[in-house]
Order: C-alpha cells, then structure tokens, then sequence
C-alpha cells in the first residue's frame, strides 16, 4: 500500500480508489461507500448518483483525460488524484497547474502513481499537496530529502508566482 505524505508528514489515508475490472463498465460497476476516489469515466457516466450517495468525492484523473471536462464540477471534489503512470510522463504536472491556475481549485491535489521522492520539490511546485509514493518507497526519507534539496527556485510557480528576479526587487 503506497504511503501518503501530506502537509510533509506521513498521513493516513481514508480514501478508497474505486478501480474497474476486467469486464466492468462505468454503468456497471458497483458504487462502494464511504470516501471514494472516482475515475472520470464513472464520475462522467454517473454523477447524479454519486452525487446523492456519498457526501466526500474524489476524482481521479489520468494522464490522458482533460481538465476541461471537469472544470465545472471542481466544487464537488474534496480531493484530486492525479496519476503518473510512468516516472517518465509528466502530463500530470500540466493537469496539476491547470487545476490550480486556470481553474483555481482549492481542495486536495494528490499525485498518485509511479511517484518518486525525486519529484516530489517539483510537484508542489505545481500545486500538489499530498503525494501517494510509489509502493516500497520510504515516506521519511523522501520528507528528509526530497523538500529540501533546493533552497529557491528561478522560475514562478503555482507555489511561487514571482520569479526570483522579482522578489529581490
């Protein structure tokens, strides 16, 4: 089971990931209780439903899916998880600062997947708080190491709109 950092401490974790199986449609699959994480194709082919039946919603977004298509129903989501299938694909880091950039969402932003303490300074950069590490994956040493391996960044971020050449002036 991966370990969730939040807020740069080990965290429990209360949500399930509702995952489909083989033969399993998103009309289909059986909807459990509690706090779920939804993919979108069940939260699309079944809003209203999950809507009435659970009081905290999560949404999982996959590499390939688009932001736009959930833009206006962010306020129904207390967390997003976002998957990094692959150590190499960063299309979740796009998804991660449309969602807080352009679309202002506030709640949860979680990186779930092949997720690495390598990445994880440049993740909340983008605007992830909360990291599900890779299964195997040490949680404390990645908290030693991976927010603190850079004292400052250049560039502007999510976390910090200004360059550094604006903020010295």
């Amino acid at each position: 089971m991966p370990q969730l950092i939040k807020h740069n401490a080990v965290s429990g974790d209360s949500w399930l990931t509702l995952a489909l199986n083989e033969g399993e449609t998103a009309d289909s699959v059986a909807l459990p209780a509690g706090d779920v994480i939804f993919p979108l194709a069940v939260w699309q082919a079944r809003k209203t439903e999950i809507i009435s039946c659970h009081k905290r919603i999560g949404l999982l977004l996959q590499p390939d899916n688009r932001v736009e298509d959930v833009a206006g129903d962010l306020d129904y989501f207390i967390v997003i998880a976002v998957n990094f299938p692959k150590f190499v694909d960063g299309r979740g880091y796009s998804t991660a600062s449309l969602l807080r950039q352009r679309y202002h969402y506030q709640g949860e932003l979680r990186a779930v997947g092949d997720v690495l303490h390598d990445q994880l300074f440049f993740m909340k950069r983008v605007g992830f708080d909360s990291f599900a590490l890779k299964d195997g994956k040490n949680a404390e040493y990645a908290i030693d190491l991976a927010f603190t391996v850079f004292g400052d960044a250049y560039q502007g971020a999510t976390t910090q709109p200004q360059p550094a050449f604006r903020r010295r002036a």
